[in-house]
């Protein structure tokens, strides 16, 4: 989607148009969001900015009852965290153009109090697809073939994406610069990642698995000897020969990946997504009792929230009072 000429966080004028500027100072100002966060800000602005111009209203600077209007419509069929990534968005989008402060019509008390009138309403619930478990490892490893190159890859995308709690675009980015294999395992450095928009990195340790069925480290290690992969990324697509592209695979093809793999175990495709492995790991390890720090350590998220709703997650039945009742 071409970004709106009024979408402030990519080509700013202000910034273009600063001669106290340099061009190199210019080009790092761009880059001060990731570039999925601003598709993202892009696509929800794009949606405001064509409401207020089919309602007649001005989109920037807007007004406070402009927003108010606009996510009262977008409430009709959007869900509670939509609306409020909505007005992330044209707060951004405002602060961006120099409308900070006081001046950022979506920091203003009404729309406050319009947002929380909606998530009332609506409430904040997000079904998420399926995690992949750890015994749900067990029935994707009947599916594998060690003589096909694309099982070969396929088990390694989706043990390591498991074993790593990896994020789709961080698991199709790993290099075969970033693995460094010891005795004990596996160490792959991530030089960034979405909780890391300043890039200091994270090394994330892997070992062994006492079981080889589901062993991370031997998959990986399987598909890199059957590839000969030495440089570059270690996850590629493959061409209608059958040949290997140079090119890190998509992170879009994670998910159907595991669809595929699911449908092939005799579960339902549609409840599963590339980011059931980050969400399984999370959730095994809580079922597991492994406390939410060293949860956080491999998943590297840096709010307690979310991870306290995977060990939610994990314990609902263990922790479930059913179980005293029944004399478990």
């Amino acid at each position: 989607m071409k970004p709106k000429d009024n979408f402030m966080l990519v080509k700013n004028q202000r910034i273009e148009n600063n001669r106290r500027l340099s061009a190199k100072a210019k080009r790092r100002l761009e880059k001060s969001k990731a570039d999925n966060t601003l598709k993202a800000y892009s696509s929800d602005w794009s949606d405001f900015s064509d409401w207020c111009r089919h309602h007649g209203e001005r989109d920037l600077p807007t007004a406070p009852e402009t927003i108010v209007n606009y996510i009262n419509d977008l409430a009709d069929d959007a869900k509670a965290n939509t609306v409020s990534r909505r007005i992330t968005a044209i707060s951004e989008n405002h602060i961006a153009a120099g409308y900070g402060g006081k001046n950022n019509p979506a920091k203003d008390g009404i729309v406050r109090a319009a947002m929380a009138a909606i998530r009332r309403e609506k409430g904040t619930f997000q079904r998420g697809k399926s995690p992949i478990l750890m015994e749900t490892l067990y029935l994707l490893a009947d599916c594998f073939e060690d003589s096909d190159l694309v099982s070969l890859r396929d088990k390694a995308l989706i043990f390591l994406g498991f074993a790593g709690a990896f994020r789709r675009s961080e698991l199709v980015r790993i290099q075969f610069e970033e693995l460094t294999f010891t005795p004990q395992g596996l160490m792959i450095f991530v030089p960034q990642s979405k909780g890391d928009q300043f890039g200091r990195g994270s090394t994330i340790a892997i070992p062994y698995a006492p079981d080889e069925e589901i062993c991370a480290v031997r998959a990986l290690k399987a598909w890199l000897d059957a590839s000969q992969i030495h440089a570059g990324p270690i996850f590629r697509p493959f061409t209608k020969a059958h040949s290997l592209r140079a090119t890190q695979l998509s992170d879009k093809s994670v998910a159907l990946v595991v669809k595929k793999y699911a449908k092939m175990a005799g579960l339902d495709e549609k409840q599963f997504a590339g980011h059931s492995l980050r969400r399984g790991f999370a959730t095994s390890a809580a079922q597991h009792d492994v406390d939410a720090l060293s949860i956080m350590r491999q998943t590297r998220h840096k709010s307690e929230k979310m991870v306290h709703r995977y060990i939610e997650q994990g314990n609902i039945f263990k922790e479930n009072p059913l179980n005293r009742m029944y004399g478990k």
